[in-house]
């Protein structure tokens, strides 16, 4: 089974928006955005998705992306 990878960091960098920056536009902790960030959360808010695609002027899919698993024998 694949899996859920983000890339807030990589959208982030794109648009040189600071954490400070997007937590303020987006009203979510900075601890929060900076679990999203790096990759430490199971679970993201709709709401939440889409005040960041908002923010950053994005769509869902630049910041969630699905990775096929690499074992192609099942």
């Amino acid at each position: 089974m694949g899996k859920i990878v983000l890339r807030l960091d990589r959208v982030m960098a794109d648009r040189k928006i600071s954490l400070n920056e997007l937590s303020e536009k987006v009203g979510v902790a900075n601890v929060n955005l900076s679990k999203l960030k790096n990759g430490r959360v199971s679970a993201i808010r709709f709401s939440t998705l889409a005040a960041l695609c908002e923010a950053l002027h994005c769509r869902p899919g630049d910041i969630i992306e699905y990775e096929f698993d690499s074992d192609l024998s099942n």
